[in-house]
Order: structure tokens, then C-alpha cells, then sequence
């Protein structure tokens, strides 16, 4: 055995120990801007994590709401977003990270994931209505006032088939295109249901009565509704009744998508 074989066996160890603490360290400290791309590539660059701070492992970010990739409209959700994620975990095949949003989610959330699917623990976050003008038409042309609560059940990733849950409730809506304030109160129900998932339209209470379902696949996304005014809000109610869809009779429109 060589001079320089026998040094290098010696050396061995410590450059193992060296490779992994360099590679533990780099790991560690991986910034969080990492991450944006991906999210905002999952959701089609309507959903956004901006300003990122901190690590993969302990960070935050302030989310966007836009209408395409370019950003052109977009509306920011005041606070930020935080998430630490556990490295243990990685070890075995899962990622089981931790998210919460500072000024309109009062309970933080869990995601565990492993390379066969992932669950999202029940949750909820408030917004202000303001925000989904950054999702362009016709949001922004409405320019919704008012109050939005998402709710979820435990949501769960099985390949390509999801399962749970999300209630959007949308309380005392106003728009800038209507003298009517509020138009009313609603609700919209999502339920993943494998495959494809189910869509409900409902009101709670107004003078601009919304109702209708529809279904959403991988093939395609259908939703067949009606917006009806009140007989004593019919005159107010006539120009956006004439934004929203086509009239089959003078207080009512149908709301129709398919693609």
C-alpha cells in the first residue's frame, strides 16, 4: 500500500464528516425564495408567495392574488405568511410542514406529504373581498366590498384524486357597479370528491338572490346558475343583472360556464 493511499484512508472519515456538515449546513440555511417559484407554478400564477424571508425551514412570505403571470393587478393579503418545516421527517419520506398566516388565519394548518399523496389538516382564513380583484375578470370589474371566510375540512391527495371540503362564505358584498349595498350574503361549497368535485351556489339573505351548481374535472368545468333581483330592487339591481349573465326574464339572468 502507497504513502499517499494510506494518508487518504486515514483522511477518509474526516472528509465524510466535512461533506455532510457542509451539506447539512447548505441544507439548513436554503433561502426561502426557493419555494416561490414552485408554488406560484402549481397555481397557475393566480396564487403567489412574494417577498420571501428566511428558510425552506423557518420563513415566511406575503401572498398575491393575480391574474396571470405578468402580476398586472395584482392585490397583496395584508400580513405575511409563516411555515417551519420539521427535518426529521425527511428522513423517512415526508414533508410535514406547518403554515399559518398572521392577521387572517387564527389557527395554523398542517401539510404532511410523502411522494404518494398529502393531507391538509381543517382550517380557515378571513380576507377582505378588495382581494379577489387581483384575480382579474370579473372581479375586478365588479370590485367587490365586503367580507370572505374560507373553511375547509381535512383535505387528502391521493395521486391525482382529492378528497375534503371548502366553504366560501361571502358576508354583506357590495360592488361598484350596483346603488345596492349589500347586494347580499352567500355561500359557494366545493366538495372534492376523487377525480372531480362538485360546486354549490347559495344565498343567505339581500336583494340580488344567487343560486346554482355545477361540477369540475380534469376533462372539463361546467356551472349552470341564476341571479334574481327583488321585485322592489329590480330598477337598481338592472345594470348589474346585465353584467352577470343573459336575461330569461326581466328580474332574472342565467349564469353560465363551460369550458
Amino acid at each position: 500500500m502507497s504513502y499517499w493511499t494510506r494518508r487518504f484512508r486515514l483522511a477518509l472519515p474526516a472528509l465524510f464528516v466535512m461533506v455532510i456538515s457542509v451539506a447539512g449546513t447548505l441544507l439548513a440555511m436554503m433561502p426561502a425564495a426557493w419555494i416561490v417559484p414552485q408554488f406560484s407554478k402549481a397555481t397557475g400564477g393566480h396564487v403567489n408567495l412574494v417577498d420571501p424571508a428566511g428558510s425552506l425551514w423557518s420563513g415566511s412570505a406575503t401572498l398575491m392574488l393575480a391574474a396571470g403571470n405578468d402580476g398586472a393587478g395584482a392585490t397583496l393579503l395584508p400580513g405575511r405568511i409563516e411555515w417551519t418545516t420539521s427535518f426529521l421527517p425527511l428522513f423517512t419520506g415526508r414533508v410535514h410542514m406547518t403554515m399559518r398566516q398572521t392577521d387572517a388565519m387564527p389557527d395554523a394548518v398542517t401539510v404532511d406529504a410523502t411522494t404518494r399523496g398529502a393531507t391538509v389538516t381543517p382550517g380557515q382564513i378571513a380576507v377582505p373581498a378588495t382581494l379577489l380583484a387581483g384575480l382579474g375578470a370579473p372581479f375586478n370589474t365588479l370590485d367587490f366590498d365586503g367580507s370572505v371566510r374560507l373553511s375547509w375540512t381535512e383535505f387528502r391527495l391521493l395521486n391525482r384524486n382529492t378528497y375534503g371540503q371548502l366553504v366560501v362564505t361571502l358576508d354583506d358584498m357590495a360592488s361598484r357597479v350596483s346603488r345596492v349595498k349589500p347586494l347580499g350574503s352567500y355561500r359557494v361549497a366545493l366538495q372534492a370528491q376523487g377525480a372531480s368535485a362538485t360546486i354549490d351556489l347559495s344565498t343567505s339573505k339581500g336583494p340580488l338572490m344567487l343560486t346554482g351548481n355545477g361540477s369540475i374535472s380534469p376533462e372539463s368545468t361546467s356551472f349552470q346558475g341564476t341571479a334574481t333581483a327583488a321585485p322592489n330592487q329590480r330598477e337598481n339591481l338592472a345594470g348589474l343583472l346585465n353584467l352577470l349573465g343573459r336575461h330569461t326574464d326581466p328580474d332574472t339572468v342565467a349564469l353560465t360556464f363551460m369550458r
